[in-house]
């Protein structure tokens, strides 16, 4: 069976760092396009340069777009990942270098150059796939699935506006563009990692198994761990990675829920909230495949897998 063909935007964040460990163990890797998001664009950049020094690839590495389309973020998340996104630890400048391609004209080129073989994976607030749509609506046609790790589908989000999830709260017009610019995708949100969260106990004996790659991921996730701990989140949540799964193997959804899913914009509570048409009350196109539901032992072997644990 044929690896799945990943092209990757992502704003590297801790998060995103398992996930795009996770890609090189069990896919093929087209391109990592980088946004703003979890910390600066110039932070994101040198964060995907280094985890593509530590899985020893050759990977594209696509800048993109610094701030969200319209209006300036209210937050980032360095509080969570670390002032750099990768825990402050302090890591020798990456070797990996930056193309001089845009983020944006990246992802048209290459679903031009592989029409129905390439599985888009969002991680990032979606500002860089906006604006690839805007310049060429016609980029659905030739991508084989996108995946989005993004939302609250029933409020319980987790930014400073209670029923937003940050990568969509991040760009909400972004976020808009693509679940209106795209007929079909798969909608991975934040409560679902939630559901979906380690065992601390039991992933602390994975790292304590693996590779470098274990080694890396147990220094960075340190702030991270203990910012959840602060907010009484419970386990090691690893919301990219569980996105990342579902694109690499899309069987491992147990259920989901085709619904059409908006995006508030106007709100002053509730800006950035996506709203789930549950009851098809609008009569609009269901183009959100909602995942509810996965293998979660299937999650957790991808990620041993990812570390080096087996």
């Amino acid at each position: 069976m044929s690896k799945p063909q990943l092209l990757i935007d992502t704003d590297p964040g801790v998060d995103d760092a398992l996930a795009i460990l996770m890609a090189h163990a069990h896919a093929d890797v087209l391109g990592l396009s980088v946004a703003a998001g979890n910390v600066g664009l110039t932070h994101t950049v040198r964060n995907a340069r280094k985890l593509v020094d530590l899985v020893g690839a050759s990977t594209p590495i696509f800048a993109g777009c610094p701030s969200p389309l319209v209006r300036l973020p209210e937050e980032d998340a360095a509080f969570v990942h670390g002032r750099d996104g990768l825990g402050d630890v302090g890591f020798p400048e990456p070797t990996a270098t930056v193309t001089d391609e845009h983020a944006a004209l990246a992802l048209l080129r290459l679903t031009r150059e592989r029409p129905g073989e390439v599985t888009l994976v969002a991680l990032a607030p979606l500002t860089n796939l906006a604006l690839a749509l805007k310049l060429d609506p016609t980029l659905p046609q030739r991508v084989k699935r996108l995946v989005v790790m993004g939302g609250a589908v029933t409020g319980h989000g987790n930014t400073g506006r209670v029923p937003a999830e940050f990568n969509v709260g991040f760009d909400p017009e972004a976020a808009h563009i693509v679940f209106e610019g795209f007929p079909d995708f798969d909608l991975v949100d934040w409560e679902l990692t939630l559901r979906h969260a380690f065992d601390e106990a039991e992933f602390d004996r994975w790292l304590a198994m693996g590779d470098r790659r274990a080694a890396f991921f147990g220094r960075v996730y340190q702030v991270a761990r203990e910012t959840n701990r602060q907010r009484e989140r419970h386990g090691i949540i690893a919301a990219d990675a569980l996105a990342m799964a579902v694109a690499i193997d899309p069987a491992m959804i147990v259920r989901s829920e085709r619904r059409h899913v908006g995006v508030e914009l106007d709100g002053r509570l509730t800006r950035g909230a996506t709203v789930v048409d549950w009851g098809n009350r609008l009569k609009l196109p269901a183009r959100a495949n909602v995942v509810m539901e996965l293998d979660h032992a299937r999650f957790g072997a991808m990620v041993r897998k990812a570390l080096g644990a087996q």
